[in-house]
């Protein structure tokens, strides 16, 4: 049976490698990514589509498939405000997914943060916890909430805070046990091998996988 795999942020550091993990395993016959400009080479079974976040008619006709993958993000210094940053990390997978559902898009899969907490004073995490109550009160068939910790891997751009974290983090990360774990940094590549593990798995209901379980997922073979 022929499935079909909708990425949105798939130029960023774990969407590049959900993308290709989508192509090289098979899974979905059909993985269309969804981009502001063309950034993917042609290859068979992927589709790249520039578009308008803000489009509503636009996303309409594009998000219509089995699964939706959300990787989209940024940080306030890249937005410019934390106006223009709610707009990326919040209101596009927002957007995205309740058309997605009513597309009839049954799974949606969306990379959110650790710590991520509807009421914490951190604006980001605030964010990203308003972000989950958005996406679970949509009720998709088959909904995952990934917080992965600090992400590893090469970025386009030098994010010097992030660096430092993922560094100290590093240091440490073998005194990172028990509750404490799941603050170790991870590779993005694991966190796209996880999410697309889940995915294939198909369970119905509501996950929030913290960033421990997606190591262990995404260490782990992917199901056939």
């Amino acid at each position: 049976m022929e499935k079909t795999a909708i990425v949105i942020g798939a130029t960023g550091l774990t969407g590049t490698h959900l993308v290709s993990a989508l192509l090289h395993d098979g899974y979905y016959t059909h993985v269309k990514v969804l981009v502001r400009k063309h950034w993917f080479n042609p290859r068979p079974g992927l589709e790249s589509i520039i578009v308008n976040y803000e489009d509503t008619g636009s996303l309409q006709s594009l998000l219509k498939g089995d699964t939706l993958f959300c990787c989209i993000g940024t940080t306030i210094k890249k937005a410019g405000s934390k106006e223009n940053f709610r707009k990326v990390d919040f209101d596009i997978p927002v957007r995205c997914a309740t058309i997605a559902h009513q597309n009839g898009v049954e799974q949606f899969l969306v990379m959110s943060s650790i710590g991520a907490n509807l009421y914490s004073r951190n604006f980001y995490l605030r964010t990203k916890g308003q972000l989950e109550a958005a996406i679970e009160a949509i009720k998709f068939k088959g909904t995952y909430i990934f917080r992965p910790s600090f992400l590893i891997g090469q970025r386009k751009e030098f994010r010097l805070g992030e660096w430092i974290s993922k560094y100290l983090i590093q240091l440490f990360y073998f005194l990172l046990q028990g509750k404490w774990k799941k603050y170790r940094g991870i590779k993005a590549a694991t966190v796209a091998n996880a999410m697309l593990k889940v995915a294939k798995k198909n369970e119905p209901g509501t996950y929030v996988i913290e960033s421990d379980a997606i190591q262990e997922i995404g260490e782990s073979p992917i199901a056939v």
